[in-house]
């Protein structure tokens, strides 16, 4: 049965991250009746990537719909962290209105700013739901003053500014109209809003010839590549013939393969392709997000939302250490390139370049944890290979050079805020903002050089032992601030392949942190401690006790070490200096330096000074 534009309803949930998106998105698809009475219902149904379970976080905007009392309801679930934005820039071209979702203790956050800003300029209509009204200290009414005064700051319509707010709790299920309304039931309220307020698609027009704007691109085992978006005009079906508007001008004409509608958990085969609605179709191999499909070849091409530019770069090679090549599968130049290649066709705020170098390619991002994402996903893919410290990319304005700054919001316990200040001091950051919230906790608003945000999240960790939060926010390319030392300490350095043994680890703890077990391989020029002072020092983890009439084996037994350090991938990413790399292999990951030899480090070093 065929649908009108007005019984569709196309909206993206948006929040600062752990806002409770994907929570909400949840009970949707329960008050959608996604799942049967006797189903279990499957908690954050929508983070279906590995990583994304795993780090409580939302990676790749998704889309699902739901339908009630005769209407069609799209629903696309963003990410909320600022390194994946681009996810929530790109979307904003297939909906009508937004649900922000917003902490009712924590009020709105850097991100919260970020993606309403983008949702309010391309004029879509928002409604509030102030969650987690539950929480202890939960001020829903005061969290509502401060989003109408975001709302105003961002140059809100009137229109917009008289958004309707919705309080309750995702996780429990409930919404209500007023925080001290009537008794929580479900999701009805919220539901009645959502058909109420956010508009049937404007700019539908089902009698014309067919035309959509591709904004995400999905995989199907069996058709290959699937062109996702919502159809602006006419209507399509299976067999129909298109043509694709390049951004060249070029047009490319196919056939549609199959269609694809997204109802609750799974995407379900569709006969017809109506106005209004989102869809994926499959018939096109090469197709690109901000592309625009059409049955009519004399088409225009509909405009694609602006995406901001990356702001860091890595460089990826291939594993050329001694070690490589044994435990990942894909371990050659050409496959890391062709999967960077096939990454940056469905991320469009990843840039992948060649270099000069032979099987080393310079990959830009928006944030460090974006391109972490990236390589965690390609180890469990059994790819191996090296990374390098993240590096801004510099810009030249008007003859000055210039870095990207962040604007960083940061929340800790109050005898923490002086030790704070001190970290945004050391990497060049300037206070902009510090108060007191009366709960024993300070907000601190500061603009710092996105260098200095590489490695800042775990001196934080660290210093407020886990209870420090932040988030941060591009804001400017300025003059560069000068020099940041992130690192205050240097490494031990294996001088020899091997295996670590007991004897010599008990010798190395004298001069610093161990980051290797008794019993793990290591090889020259790898980073194998952490020593205080400020010059690297060669040691041989491999060397064993000389056995003599007097001394026998099981006098190791004995031996008492103290656990190693152990990194995660973008702890190892934060740690290592310019001249380090990171291996990430699928079962390991290890730091080491970029040339391995010692005299040949050594002379590179002297080199390196005289040309200073």
């Amino acid at each position: 049965m065929s649908q009108q534009p007005a019984q569709f309803r196309n909206l993206a949930i948006i929040a600062h991250v752990d806002h409770g998106k994907t929570t909400l998105v949840d009970q949707l698809l329960k008050a959608g009746g996604t799942y049967r009475e006797n189903q279990e219902v499957q908690d954050r149904a929508m983070d279906s990537m590995d990583l994304e379970r795993e780090k409580g976080i939302t990676i790749k905007a998704k889309n699902t719909s739901i339908h009630w009392n005769g209407y069609t309801i799209n629903i696309v679930d963003t990410p909320g962290h600022a390194d994946f934005g681009a996810e929530v820039e790109r979307v904003m071209k297939m909906v009508d209105g937004v649900i922000l979702v917003v902490d009712a203790y924590e009020g709105p956050q850097a991100q919260t700013r970020f993606v309403l800003r983008k949702a309010l300029q391309e004029g879509l209509l928002p409604i509030v739901v102030i969650n987690k009204i539950d929480r202890p200290h939960a001020e829903p009414l005061k969290v509502r003053e401060q989003v109408l005064e975001l709302l105003l700051e961002l140059d809100a319509t009137e229109e917009q500014f008289e958004a309707p707010f919705v309080y309750g709790s995702a996780r429990d299920g409930y919404f209500m109209n007023s925080p001290e309304g009537e008794p929580p039931v479900d999701c009805t309220p919220l539901l009645h809003q959502i058909v109420r307020h956010i508009p049937a698609p404007r700019d539908a027009e089902p009698d014309k010839p067919f035309k959509m704007l591709i904004s995400n691109i999905d995989w199907d085992d069996y058709v290959g590549r699937v062109a996702v978006g919502r159809i602006s005009c006419g209507r399509v079906q299976k067999g129909d013939n298109l043509f694709l508007l390049r951004p060249d001008g070029s047009r490319v004409q196919a056939k549609v393969t199959k269609l694809f509608e997204y109802s609750g958990l799974q995407t379900t085969d569709s006969a017809v392709g109506e106005a209004g609605n989102i869809i994926g179709l499959s018939g096109f191999e090469d197709v690109d997000i901000g592309e625009t499909l059409v049955a009519n070849p004399e088409d225009t091409a509909l405009p694609f939302v602006e995406i901001e530019p990356p702001t860091v770069q890595m460089e990826f090679s291939i594993n050329d250490g001694p070690l490589g090549g044994r435990d990942g599968k894909n371990v050659t130049s050409r496959v890391i390139r062709d999967r960077l290649l096939r990454e940056m066709r469905t991320n469009i705020s990843i840039k992948v370049e060649d270099t000069d170098l032979a099987g080393v390619f310079m990959v830009s991002a928006r944030g460090t944890m974006q391109i972490a994402i990236l390589v965690e996903q390609m180890r469990r893919e059994n790819y191996e290979l090296l990374v390098s410290r993240p590096k801004v990319i510099l810009k030249d304005v008007d003859g000055v050079k210039c870095e990207p700054f962040e604007t960083v919001y940061i929340e800790v316990p109050d005898d923490c805020a002086n030790g704070t200040v001190r970290i945004l001091g050391n990497r060049r950051g300037i206070l902009e903002n510090m108060e007191a919230n009366g709960s024993g906790r300070t907000l601190i608003q500061a603009t710092i050089p996105t260098r200095g945000l590489i490695g800042f999240e775990f001196e934080l960790v660290n210093l407020t032992s886990g209870h420090g939060i932040f988030s941060h926010l591009f804001k400017e390319y300025a003059p560069y601030a000068g020099e940041i030392i992130t690192r205050q300490t240097s490494t031990l350095i294996s001088m020899e392949n091997g295996i670590a043994r007991p004897y010599a680890l008990q010798a190395m703890e004298e001069r610093g942190s161990l980051f290797i077990s008794p019993g793990d391989e290591v090889y020259e020029g790898m980073i194998v401690g952490e020593n205080p002072k400020n010059i690297d020092i060669p040691v041989n983890p491999t060397r064993e006790k000389h056995l003599t009439n007097h001394r026998s084996a099981t006098k190791n037994d004995s031996i008492q070490l103290t656990p190693p350090r152990i990194f995660s991938l973008e702890r190892a990413i934060e740690y290592i200096e310019p001249d380090e790399l990171v291996e990430a292999t699928p079962h390991f990951i290890r730091m080491r330096k970029r040339i391995l030899d010692a005299t040949a480090r050594k002379r590179a070093g002297i080199q390196e000074q005289n040309l200073g």
